[in-house]
């Protein structure tokens, strides 16, 4: 990042995969943050967590990630609980009020100040909420049952994370958009919150100001969510190859990929980065 840091002055970060595994910061990641915001950066940080943005803020400070490190924390939780609470465009007003809550209870927060009345069937709401499996070791067969009932039903659903899978202290853990890619191969429609969606990044574009565009960076280490979304925002990307990607690569933590291989992987998934980092670190 020390080589990286005169071309931009504005940088959309990711946290999983990135900042830290779900549990403790990368080493070398709070170190980068604090440089940066030394050298005046601007910096927001960018999630797919199906959770409010106070409860992200919490959650990094408890792992020593301080709030003076970043200027601001967006979610795609928040996004869809903005999105429910306005009710100001035609998708989010037809959802009604009755909700099956998909998820575990550490999501709750997710439903608080809303209008909802939460039911137990799927077949018996307006809406699926989805944020995704309840333990670390649940897969999507867990939740066949609700997803058949409720896309059989015909009951649309919203996915607050569009991540297939996260990285949690160095083991895949099932998220809310493998969920919602399940519905759709039953027949079930989906509305989305968060990367690589465009409504996320006119969020947080907007705490950028008046700054140029090619002056704004994405980072992230996913391909499918912080490149393409980067990308379709415009804005130049770099690839954390030591995240989600690293067992496709073949990578042991902090090595850099093979250019061939990594060529391969970006030919195949359709999404190319300007630049990639082994990690986040300076």
């Amino acid at each position: 990042m020390s080589e990286m840091a005169p071309l931009y002055d504005g940088y959309v970060l990711d946290l999983w995969g990135v900042i830290h595994d779900g549990i403790a910061p990368y080493p070398g990641a709070v170190d980068c943050l604090e440089r940066l915001k030394a050298r005046g950066a601007r910096v927001v940080l960018l999630s797919n967590a199906p959770r409010r943005a106070g409860a992200v803020v919490q959650a990094m400070a408890r792992m020593g990630i301080a709030a003076a490190l970043y200027d601001a924390a967006i979610s795609s939780g928040e996004a869809a609980w903005q999105a429910l609470k306005a009710r100001d465009d035609p998708s989010h007003k037809a959802l009604g009020r009755r909700c099956f809550h998909m998820g575990p209870e550490r999501d709750r927060g997710m439903l608080d100040g809303l209008d909802l009345v939460r039911v137990e069937a799927p077949k018996d709401a307006e809406f699926v909420l989805n944020t995704g499996v309840d333990m670390d070791y649940e897969t999507v067969a867990d939740h066949d049952w609700a997803l058949v009932e409720g896309a059989g039903a015909g009951v649309p659903m919203l996915c607050a994370n569009p991540d297939l899978e996260v990285l949690r202290g160095g083991r895949r853990v099932v998220c809310a958009g493998l969920l919602a890619r399940r519905y759709e191969e039953l027949g079930g429609r989906v509305l989305y919150h968060g990367k690589p969606h465009a409504a996320i990044y006119a969020r947080c574009l907007a705490h950028f100001g008046d700054m140029a565009r090619a002056r704004v960076v994405a980072i992230g280490d996913s391909l499918r969510t912080d490149i393409a979304g980067a990308l379709a925002a415009g804005l130049d990307s770099v690839l954390v190859t030591g995240g989600i990607h690293a067992e496709e690569l073949g990578l042991d933590p902090g090595a850099a990929p093979d250019p061939g291989r990594l060529g391969a992987l970006c030919a195949a998934a359709g999404w190319v980065p300007n630049a990639v980092l082994p990690a986040f670190r300076w």
